[in-house]
Formats: structure tokens, sequence, C-alpha cells
């Protein structure tokens, strides 16, 4: 049976039930489990180091009332970038290339953010709508205007994070299919492509990772707004 490409972005199933929920579980069965060498083990260790680099870099931009989301900004960051990271491992699927997925990540911290503004300084978060100093006539305009730019919020943020991942990866199944084509035809060219495709996997790798900071990033620019 042929497959087409996007086919790779189609939801798994064993006996009509999807594996999603399993491919979004299964990267908390990384993390360490508490034992008698917890501060010895060096993988543990190691961990506690990263998610302290990430903590750090995400409470940066934030003030100390921003500091009580700490935890659900780096639990949302570490689980986008293993679950990224998983999904470049071949015979492996991606959940946040669904757009569905994103956004009901998205849309509820955002809303939270937004709704945590309006109740500690509704003045200031109400104030975002109409810049200081606009003239008359142009005051219902900009109004619309920063209305429809701040409710697309949530939708740039599932979109941006869908479609560089999809992106990539069908970059990558386009370069292996061609790299297998080429093989008994072409030998050389093949290799370069596959030289080629070593790059991308590299690049993308990187770009699992940088959109799983900006994501998370992006909310956290959202919370300052409105505290």
């Amino acid at each position: 049976m042929n497959l087409s490409f996007f086919d790779q972005f189609t939801s798994p199933c064993l006996l009509g039930v999807p594996l999603i929920l399993l491919a979004m579980l299964f990267p908390a069965l990384l993390l360490p489990t508490p034992n008698n060498r917890w501060i010895t083990n060096r993988l543990s260790t190691l961990q506690l180091w990263f998610l302290h680099l990430i903590t750090k870099q995400l409470m940066m931009p934030l003030n100390k009332a921003g500091h009580k989301w700490a935890l659900i900004l780096t639990s949302l960051m570490i689980l986008l970038l293993t679950i990224n990271l998983l999904g470049l491992l071949p015979y492996t699927f991606t959940p946040t290339t669904q757009l569905s997925m994103n956004m009901a990540l998205a849309f509820p911290l955002w809303l939270a953010t937004l709704l945590t503004g309006l109740r500690n300084q509704p003045s200031m978060s109400l104030g975002h709508l109409l810049p200081e100093g606009t003239p008359t006539p142009l005051i219902p305009a900009l109004i619309m205007i920063e209305t429809v730019s701040l409710l697309i919020r949530p939708l740039a943020l599932g979109i941006r994070l869908t479609a560089n991942l999809t992106a990539g990866h069908l970059l990558i199944q386009l370069i292996s299919t061609a790299t297998t084509v080429l093989l008994p035809i072409m030998p050389t060219v093949s290799i370069l492509t596959t030289l080629i495709l070593l790059l991308l996997t590299t690049l993308e790798v990187a770009v699992a990772m940088i959109q799983a900071y900006v994501f998370v990033l992006l909310l956290s620019l959202y919370l300052q707004e409105n505290i």
C-alpha cells in the first residue's frame, strides 16, 4: 500500500484506540525516580542542573509575582522538549505536529495569563488596547486592531510550533526518500544527499529545542505583561 508523506502525522491506533496519549506520557518515564543514590547519581545531577538552567532562563523576564508560575512553565518546557526530540527518532510519532494538541496547550495558558492581569490590574491590562497619545479619530480602529492582535496570540503559538515541526519532518522524509531512490541509479549523488540529510537532522534537533523554548518564553512574556 502506498503511503503519502502526510501519513506520518496520523496518530497511530491499537485496536481502534489512538496512542497519542501514550506518546505524550512516555517522556515522563525518562525522568529519574527517587532512590538511595538520588544525590550521587550522575544522570540525576545532570538532569537537575538542566532543570535549574531552564528555570533560570524562563524566570529572568518575570518579577517575583511571576515566579509562582515556575513549576508550570518549566514542566511545559520539559514536556515539549522531550516530545519534540523523541519525535525525531525513526518509527515514532510526534504529538506536537498536531495543531489540536498545541492549541490545547496554548489557549488555556494564554487565557490564564489574561485573566490574571484582568484580576490583579484591570486598568493596565485594558490600557494595552489603546496606546498613549492616540489621536481621537483613530481610537476605535486601534482598539479593534489591538483586540484582534491579542486574541490571535494563542493561535500564533499553536501554528508556529505545528508548522515548524511539520515542515522539518516533511523535509527529512523527502530527502531520505530521494536518497533511497538515487542509491541504485546515482550512488555519488545519493551519498551527497545523505550528507545533506545528516545536516538537516542536526538542524531539526536544534529547531525542536528552539521551538519548545520559544513557545514557553512567549507565554512567560505574556504573563509579564499582566502581572
